[in-house]
């Protein structure tokens, strides 16, 4: 039975390894095809009018050179006059990296809910509630992006995109008052990749689909479902920075442990699309440098907002062998169930982040990092699965500040 209660933690761990290590492939595959694909659209240049490529139906190309030959990408609106035998379609990217995704979420904090989302001081939910949430959190999100983007507002596309993103702050700050901060966190991106493989699979594709299907057909193609498609494809293009953010917030747990923690996700996404924003416009020649400045301030603003106090003066006088001591019970207690060598809290079978503390020497050596994760933002234990008390963390505090000697 230990054997077997060891292995399933430790195979849960190689395939999150996989799992990761896929997501991360299909992820940077179709990524860099959306912005190839908005780079693209915003550098093609018109043919002259009357020339043989205006007569052919293209409304834009552009030549490059890359990987010792010369490419000459040609774009038409609406569409070809005869349809290439072979045309390829850009989905399996995004369908695979949503999939990888939800199975990664899965494997990571839907098996180890009690661990990776409940925090009962935010609020008393069993592993299954928060499960629940997390899921709903998904469903609700594109259906109501879907419903606003088919909506008259998705005509006015500044308007709708100041609303999207209010909307995904507002499900930020929700979250954070149901889960942990970095399920919370983890879930509004989740929330974007949903809408963003949402579109390609309910809007890109099927309108796609109808227009090879016009052409096959010998009709011509209804040029709404092309201007649909490109719609949400910039959407997804906005889409991608604050989310490739939310993919590696896990590692910085000042941004999510935060008291602040939806705003701080606010500040960082919005600072994320304005410089989005930069690079779209620098590919049609336009260098609007204010946009890279906003979101610079704003980076800075998050910045100081969640910045650390600065320790206290060492007291004079204390008795280090005596606290050392103090320190290291509640650390062999309230730690080293997951921070060991054999950890033995269920769910972990390595130290997390590779980080061990099962000796006096271990200790000290990780002594900032507890300092930082324990005291400083109250993110370790994680989940306070340990029940880890205020206390606790003042003496913890009161070491490190004396020096930890």
């Amino acid at each position: 039975m230990d054997a077997y209660a060891y292995l399933i933690p430790y195979g849960l761990e190689w395939l999150n390894l996989i799992v990761r290590w896929l997501h991360i492939i299909t992820g940077i595959a179709w990524i860099g095809a959306s912005f190839y694909f908005v780079w693209l659209d915003n550098s093609i240049r018109p043919p002259a009018p009357g020339s043989e490529l205006a007569k052919k139906g293209v409304s834009g190309e552009l030549w490059a050179v890359h990987g010792g030959g010369f490419y000459n990408p040609q774009k038409y609106l609406v569409a070809p006059k005869e349809l290439p035998a072979e045309l390829h379609w850009f989905k399996w990217e995004a369908y695979t990296t949503w999939l990888s995704g939800i199975a990664l979420l899965t494997i990571a904090y839907y098996f180890n809910a009690e661990a990776m989302m409940v925090d009962k001081t935010v609020a008393n939910l069993t592993g299954l509630q928060a499960v629940g949430i997390g899921i709903a959190s998904l469903v609700i999100g594109w259906t109501v992006y879907d419903v606003l983007c088919r909506s008259p507002l998705g005509k006015h596309d500044a308007a709708f995109g100041v609303v999207i993103f209010l909307l995904l702050v507002f499900a930020c700050w929700v979250l954070t008052h149901f889960l942990s901060g970095r399920a919370a966190y983890i879930h509004v991106g989740a929330m974007i990749g949903t809408i963003m493989v949402g579109n390609v699979l309910m809007s890109i594709i099927p309108g796609q689909r109808r227009m090879v299907e016009a052409m096959r057909a010998g009709g011509l193609p209804d040029p709404v479902h092309g201007i649909k498609a490109k719609q949400r494809s910039v959407h997804n293009n906005y889409f991608t920075l604050p989310v490739l953010f939310i993919m590696i917030s896990n590692h910085y747990a000042m941004t999510y442990r935060s008291d602040k923690a939806w705003l701080v996700l606010a500040l960082i996404m919005a600072a994320a699309v304005f410089i989005r924003h930069f690079f779209n416009l620098r590919h049609k020649e336009r260098f609007e440098i204010q946009y890279p400045l906003i979101g610079a301030v704003l980076l800075l603003v998050v910045a100081v907002m969640i910045a650390p106090q600065k320790p206290a003066a060492p007291a004079a006088g204390v008795d280090t062998a005596a606290q050392f001591a103090k320190v290291q019970g509640i650390i062999a207690q309230r730690c080293a169930t997951c921070h060991s060598a054999t950890p033995t809290q269920p769910g972990f079978a390595t130290a997390p982040a590779g980080i061990t503390l099962d000796n006096e020497a271990q200790i000290r050596q990780n002594a900032e990092k507890i300092y930082k994760q324990a005291v400083q933002l109250k993110a370790m234990p994680i989940g306070n699965l340990t029940n880890m008390t205020d206390a606790e963390r003042a003496v913890v505090a009161a070491w490190f500040e004396n020096g930890a000697k």
